[in-house]
C-alpha cells in the first residue's frame, strides 16, 4: 500500500470523476432502464470503495462529504421499498423484457425458420404419402381426426377452463426449454415433438381436403403461441451456446450466468404472452366467426407483440450483444490499473 499513499489526490479524483458524475446522473429521479439499474449497482459499489480509500488516505473533508452523500443517494435509489419494486416492474415491462427478447433474436429467429421448414416438409410428406399417415396414427384415427376430432378439440372443454389449461401447458413448455437450454439436446427434442405433431396433423388434414379447416383453426392462436415457443427455445439454446462457446473475454461461468439471468426474465415475460394466446385459442379460434376475422384477431395480437419487442427493445440504445452499459463499465474498470487499489 506504500504506492497508494504517494499517489496525488488530484490524480485520483481526475481518474474517478467521470464515474462519480455518472453515478450522480443515475441517482436522480428519472426512470432508469434495466441496463442503467445494473450500471447504478456497479457504480455504487465502486464509489463506496473509493469512499473507503479516501477516508483512510486523504484528510480532505469536502471530498469525503461529497462521496458520502453520493453513496447514500445511490443506496436510497436502490432500496426505496415497494415503490421501487413497482418501478422496477414497470421498467421490466417497458424495456427489460423486450430488450432480452431482441438480444436473443438471432437464436429464436433461427429456431422459427428451422421449425417452420421441418413442419412444412412433414405436412407435404404426409399429405403426399397416405401410407405414412396409416403407419403413424392408423387409418381410423386419421379419418376421425379429419372429420371431427381436430375441430372438436377446440370445443371439448369450457372456454375459461380450456384457456387456463392451455396457458399453464405453454408456460411449462417454455420453462422446460429455458431450464434445459444448457444441455441443448432436450430443447431440440421438445421442438421436434411439437413439429412432428403439427406436421402429421396438418398433413392428414390436407390429405383429406380439410386444409381450410386446419389452417383456419390453428392460425389465429398459433401465430402468437408458436412465436412464444420459438423465443423460449431460442433463449434456452442461447444459454447452451454461452456454455459451449462463451464470448471472447468472458469466462464460461460468467457467460452462462448472464444468459441464464436474461432467460429468467424472458420466462416471466412470456407468461402473459401465453395467456393471451390461450385466450385467443379458447374464445376466438372456435367462435362462429368468419375465418378471415378470426385470423385477423390472431394476426393483430401477433403483430402487436412483435411491434412491442421491436419498438421497446430498441429504446434508449438497447445493446444487442448481451451486455449493457454496466458490463462495459465494469470491464473497463477491471482492465485499467487503479492508483489506490
Amino acid at each position: 500500500m506504500g504506492r497508494e499513499v504517494a499517489v496525488d489526490l488530484d490524480a485520483y479524483v481526475a481518474e474517478h470523476e467521470p464515474q462519480w458524475r455518472r453515478l450522480e446522473q443515475l441517482t436522480r429521479g428519472r426512470q432508469l432502464t434495466v441496463a442503467e439499474v445494473d450500471e447504478l449497482v456497479a457504480l455504487y459499489q465502486r464509489t463506496a470503495t473509493h469512499l473507503s480509500v479516501v477516508r483512510s488516505r486523504s484528510p480532505d473533508p469536502a471530498l469525503v462529504a461529497r462521496l458520502t452523500t453520493l453513496v447514500l443517494a445511490a443506496r436510497s435509489r436502490l432500496t426505496t421499498g415497494p415503490r421501487s419494486s413497482w418501478r422496477a416492474l414497470g421498467q421490466f415491462v417497458a424495456t427489460g423484457f423486450p430488450q432480452a427478447v431482441l438480444r436473443a433474436a438471432p437464436w429464436w429467429g433461427a429456431v422459427a425458420v428451422a421449425f417452420c421448414a421441418l413442419t412444412g416438409f412433414l405436412m407435404w410428406w404426409v399429405a403426399g404419402n397416405p401410407d405414412s399417415a396409416r403407419a403413424l396414427i392408423g387409418d381410423r384415427a386419421a379419418a376421425e381426426l379429419a372429420e371431427s376430432s381436430f375441430a372438436g378439440y377446440y370445443t371439448r372443454y369450457a372456454a375459461p377452463n380450456f384457456a387456463a389449461q392451455l396457458s399453464t401447458h405453454n408456460a411449462w413448455l417454455a420453462a422446460q426449454c429455458l431450464a434445459a437450454g444448457i444441455l441443448v439436446v432436450p430443447v431440440l427434442y421438445l421442438l421436434w415433438v411439437n413439429a412432428l405433431n403439427i406436421g402429421v396433423t396438418g398433413g392428414v388434414m390436407i390429405s383429406y381436403d380439410r386444409a381450410d379447416v386446419f389452417f383456419g383453426l390453428i392460425t389465429p392462436h398459433g401465430l402468437l403461441e408458436l412465436t412464444g415457443v420459438f423465443v423460449a427455445a431460442g433463449v434456452g439454446l442461447r444459454i447452451g451456446g454461452a456454455w459451449l462457446a462463451p464470448p471472447a473475454g468472458a469466462s464460461r461461468s460468467r457467460a452462462v450466468a448472464d444468459a441464464g439471468l436474461s432467460g429468467v426474465g424472458v420466462a416471466l415475460g412470456l407468461v402473459p404472452v401465453f395467456a393471451v394466446a390461450a385466450l385467443i385459442e379458447a374464445f376466438v379460434t372456435p367462435a362462429p366467426l368468419p375465418t378471415w376475422l378470426r385470423v385477423a384477431v390472431g394476426a393483430t395480437a401477433w403483430l402487436a407483440f412483435l411491434g412491442y419487442v421491436l419498438v421497446r427493445g430498441t429504446r434508449r440504445g438497447a445493446d444487442r450483444s448481451g451486455g449493457g452499459p454496466a458490463d462495459r463499465s465494469t470491464d473497463r474498470a477491471q482492465s485499467r490499473p487503479s492508483n489506490f487499489s
